[in-house]
């Protein structure tokens, strides 16, 4: 995690999280030419973004969905978990109904698309930084036409198949009997009116659901 200026200010303190080293840069590069916004750190993975915001009590996480070390979803619900205040935006390149659901579940006041202007992003830290909502328009109204149908313990099965994991291997890491795991996946394939268990973790992972 490589640091910036610490220091509160009067204006919005940042920590950013994105794997992709470059883009974090220049988003940090470009956020910090605005003058009522600091980038006091960035983070690589998800671990370090948790540690970053306990270190820096930022006023804002930006964050990427896909990253290492737990998903900018998981930050967002861990600081939630945590009674963080830091409030959270995420940056992403996934235009999918399914993971705005997740986000606004885990308690996200943010979502934009990485595409948009460095000036939207910076409206975005402020609207959000004033105790707003911002959601990407093309978005607002496709989140709730394709609801997200698997329970909790389903969507970790399928997330599991997706990774790799055997029938075996799953029922031995959650405990399971492997009927039941069967089963679980079986009811996910149905609602996913997916051909098997890797076609059900395909179309989950499209529709954004996991």
């Amino acid at each position: 995690m490589t640091g910036h200026d610490g220091e509160h200010t009067d204006g919005i303190s940042v920590v950013l999280a994105e794997d992709q080293t470059m883009v974090v840069e220049a988003f940090a590069e470009l956020l910090g030419l605005q003058p009522d916004i600091t980038v006091q750190a960035i983070a690589t993975n998800g671990a370090e973004a948790l540690d970053a915001v306990a270190e820096h009590d930022p006023d804002v996480l930006v964050a990427d969905i896909e990253m290492p070390r737990g998903t900018g979803l998981d930050v967002a619900a861990e600081l939630r978990r945590r009674g963080s205040r830091t409030r959270v935006l995420i940056v992403t390149t996934f235009a999918r109904s399914g993971y705005l659901r997740r986000a606004l579940n885990a308690g996200v006041t943010g979502y934009v698309l990485k595409d948009s202007p460095i000036t939207e992003l910076a409206d975005a830290l402020r609207t959000v930084h004033a105790g707003g909502t911002v959601i990407a328009p093309e978005l607002a109204l496709a989140a709730w036409d394709q609801a997200d149908q698997l329970t909790d313990r389903e969507r970790e099965l399928v997330r599991l198949v997706g990774e790799g994991a055997t029938n075996r291997t799953i029922a031995q890491q959650l405990h399971l009997a492997e009927g039941t795991v069967r089963n679980y996946l079986s009811t996910a394939m149905t609602k996913l009116d997916a051909r098997n268990r890797t076609d059900a973790a395909r179309i989950a992972r499209e529709r954004g659901w996991i």
